[in-house]
């Protein structure tokens, strides 16, 4: 049987415009799927509407076409697909599979078991026979299988849903799709079959993996590489003021980015176009490099 050919993804949030960790993340992806003669596509994960920024999205694109990063195809947008979420959401909860909750965070602190941890949901709602005349959040009903998977850089990864999650929101009280459930219903639809991103998402994916085999879905691989963080050891992100990449050089960024995937480009290479550093990079892309490092900045 003929082995499928790679369809990788980046999915940014339109919160603003991309730092370098996300830049980082975005050229490892790219370089995986180009590697494997892959497809490598383009998703804005644009639900959450409130922490949305007005022209975030044409940044993000004119960004990574700036540094040579065209995606295939057409753009996804979260937003364009709320009824196919909506559908399965009703789907679940007509076989009983998801249940409101009004549990608010103060009261989950109040009551929560003492043999748990504090972030894991102890079923108060979960045998909630009618939906409540107030806001409610929507949980999914989880069980105790164990999910076992092999991360190509952390490797083999096993975790009982729920015992280390407990039954997880799939829906907020605002209405707005729950990351977790949306990016598996993405994938499905925009038929990914390899996921690289940043090791902190790392403890997201078994939550995925389970609803993909509740939802039928085939699991994707995973590479989860090491996230680029400042001196102090904080993760580059918006919440910590990472800055916008500069656009001044972007053949400069590109080199220092290969740098801290650990892909050792010549020095030779250091004033080459950004055209060509990426030519070299996708013939020479080594992941396993990455085992067991860290990136600083």
């Amino acid at each position: 049987m003929d082995k499928q050919p790679t369809i990788g993804r980046f999915a940014p949030s339109p919160t603003g415009p991309l730092h370098l960790g996300s830049l980082y993340t975005a050229l490892a992806g790219f370089l995986q799927a180009r590697s494997q003669q892959g497809r490598w596509l383009l998703r804005i994960d644009d639900l959450d509407t409130l922490r949305n920024i007005k022209g975030s999205a044409d940044t993000i694109l004119k960004t990574l076409e700036s540094f040579g990063l065209h995606w295939d195809g057409e753009v996804y947008c979260q937003s364009r697909h709320i009824d196919v979420y909506n559908d399965i959401i009703s789907d679940l909860q007509r076989n009983r599979l998801i249940y409101p909750c009004t549990c608010s965070r103060k009261k989950l602190t109040a009551s929560v078991r003492k043999q748990a941890p504090p972030d894991i949901y102890p079923g108060i709602c979960r045998n909630r026979q009618t939906p409540p005349d107030c806001p409610y959040a929507l949980r999914i009903k989880t069980d105790n299988r164990i999910i076992a998977f092999r991360d190509e850089l952390q490797g083999l990864i096993f975790h009982n849903i729920a015992e280390q999650d407990g039954d997880f929101i799939v829906q907020r009280k605002d209405r707005v799709i729950a990351y977790q459930f949306a990016v598996v219903i993405d994938d499905n639809l925009q038929h990914v079959n390899h996921i690289v991103r940043g090791f902190d998402l790392l403890d997201a994916t078994p939550k995925q993996i389970y609803l993909q085999q509740l939802l039928g879905f085939a699991t994707p691989g995973y590479m989860h590489v090491p996230i680029i963080v400042d001196e102090q050891g904080y993760k580059l992100s918006k919440q910590t003021q990472a800055t916008a990449v500069d656009l001044t050089a972007p053949h400069g960024v590109i080199f220092k980015l290969l740098v801290l995937l650990k892909q050792n480009p010549p020095i030779e290479l250091q004033q080459a176009s950004v055209t060509e550093l990426l030519s070299w990079a996708i013939a020479h892309w080594h992941p396993l490099l990455l085992k067991n490092t860290h990136a600083v900045s």
